[in-house]
């Protein structure tokens, strides 16, 4: 039986820690003491209907009393506790699950039950942020076989929800990444559910990026729908762009995600079981992976491009999906906007047919939806890009767009930020480089994401004739400082763009 001792008061401190579950006791409390709790110990807290687990953060400040607790928003929101509410505390019971990660630390091979066992243990919120980077990094740099990574994306569909359409196909489509604006997404599920295809598109937010297809999208209209408000815009208009973590499709996914995100780690089998695991939780059967391939993309090789898209289509067909993975030219950003408000004011542009809009955006929107078209096996080979164009240049492309924002919450229009910076060249010459990477970082440093109108637009691609004082790129921020921030890195860096 829990003794009285280890009740106390809760206090609500109105204290933001993202999604981290976090515990306030003061030190002299006297649970503290009786308990011999440090700073940092990871404890289970519970009322009388639920129970997380949570990091204890030691106060000596008045904010509480020796009887009182506090508990971050997140802890707060998962525990559902109200005011004047009592929680007992207790200390964490061993995790059994950490025995799997620490076997695979040491490089020895998991099986279904134990990435269960872990996957289950990260959903119900008992892991720390070091047990999940433990994990993520045990996990990287190809130490996952095909077998290992079929059970590992077994395991997150089976954490979270599971959409079902009641339909023979269901299709969507994912990028592995690395190219800064490559906001094709959109334009495909506004081409392919105009042809009357269902494709219901749950997308994440940037982990290492300027932005995210969802970040893009929440600029336009809302993403942050639950899984019963995407089955009616679905029902509704066919396709929609969500988030998918407020969905609950493959949680674990959206956990691990915030750590590759801190890490700046993407481990290629983790990566392989995120995709899959969030296209077969959205009830998808038919899916076109895109692997942009260049020097300074997400992957850099042929050969590593070709042993992921063999991976993807095998783990695909392990669970229940037909995959096609088509590689693609990765050497320089898609588009001109690199930012959540810029990228969104190109998707537009196409949408709109408008004669400013990338064409290379264009293109390979037009390209992917063909092959998605071709793939459902509605359309012949051959065929699917002459039927995308058809249906993109008729403008019916973009009044679906519209109906599923509309249907989704809202239409906005984005603006560009207040603060900018022209970046011209300072020679003649012809461009022949542009560093995926550091142009990102650039746009991240200019407040990308988290500033929506922040970022980059281009203006110049590569084996351009470019002229000394031409406009390379137009930096925008939403603080001075921010600005000055990204100018610095700028001057330090003048392998962005390369003129020979």
């Amino acid at each position: 039986m829990e003794q009285r001792s280890n009740i106390l008061k809760y206090k609500h401190l109105g204290i933001y820690t993202q999604n981290e579950h976090v515990v306030y006791m003061r030190e002299d409390c006297h649970v503290c003491i009786s308990e011999g709790f440090e700073a940092l110990t990871r404890i289970r807290v519970a009322n009388t209907t639920n129970s997380i687990v949570a990091n204890l953060n030691v106060i000596n400040s008045d904010i509480l009393l020796p009887h009182e607790i506090g508990l971050s928003d997140a802890a707060a929101k998962r525990l559902k506790v109200s005011g004047n509410e009592t929680l007992r505390v207790s200390h964490l019971e061993p995790i059994d699950s950490l025995s799997h990660v620490r076997a695979k630390i040491y490089n020895q091979k998991l099986d279904y039950t134990a990435f269960n066992e872990i996957i289950t243990d990260i959903v119900e919120g008992d892991y720390s942020n070091i047990h999940l980077s433990a994990f993520i990094t045990a996990c990287a740099g190809n130490r996952l076989d095909v077998t290992e990574i079929s059970d590992l994306t077994k395991a997150m569909i089976a954490s979270g929800k599971q959409l079902d359409w009641n339909r023979k196909i269901i299709v969507d489509k994912h990028c592995i990444g690395g190219l800064p604006g490559n906001r094709t997404t959109p334009i495909v599920v506004a081409i392919v559910a105009a042809y009357g295809l269902t494709m219901p598109k749950t997308s994440s937010r940037a982990i290492t990026s300027p932005a995210g297809t969802a970040d893009t999208m929440e600029v336009i209209t809302n993403v942050a729908l639950s899984s019963e408000e995407i089955k009616a815009v679905v029902e509704k208009e066919g396709g929609c762009f969500v988030w998918g973590g407020t969905a609950q499709l493959s949680p674990a996914d959206d956990m691990l995600i915030k750590i590759e995100k801190a890490l700046d780690i993407d481990s290629e089998g983790q990566l392989i079981a995120s995709v899959l695991s969030k296209k077969a939780a959205a009830g998808s059967t038919h899916v076109v992976i895109d692997i942009p391939v260049g020097e300074t993309a997400k992957v850099r090789s042929l050969a590593t491009a070709q042993q992921l898209q063999e991976q993807l289509e095998n783990v695909g067909n392990t669970v229940g999906l037909k995959v096609k993975v088509v590689i693609t030219d990765g050497s320089q950003p898609v588009g001109r906007g690199i930012g959540p408000n810029l990228e969104a004011i190109d998707i537009l542009s196409v949408l709109r047919n408008e004669e400013r809009a990338p064409k290379d955006l264009k293109e390979r929107a037009l390209f992917l939806a063909g092959q998605l078209l071709e793939l459902s096996e509605e359309i012949e080979l051959d065929n699917g890009y002459e039927t995308a164009t058809q249906i993109l240049e008729s403008g019916k492309a973009y009044k679906k767009f519209e109906a599923i924002c509309r249907a989704q919450g809202r239409f906005s229009h984005p603006l560009k930020a207040s603060y900018s910076h022209e970046i011209r060249a300072g020679k003649i010459g012809i461009l022949q480089r542009i560093n995926n990477r550091k142009i990102s970082k650039l746009a991240k440093l200019s407040g990308a994401p988290q500033s929506k109108s922040a970022g980059i637009l281009l203006n110049v691609h590569l084996d351009d004739k470019i002229e000394k004082g031409q406009l390379l790129y137009t930096l925008f921020a939403e603080s001075e400082g921010e600005l000055n921030y990204a100018l610095e890195y700028y001057e330090n860096h003048d392998d962005i763009i390369t003129i020979i």
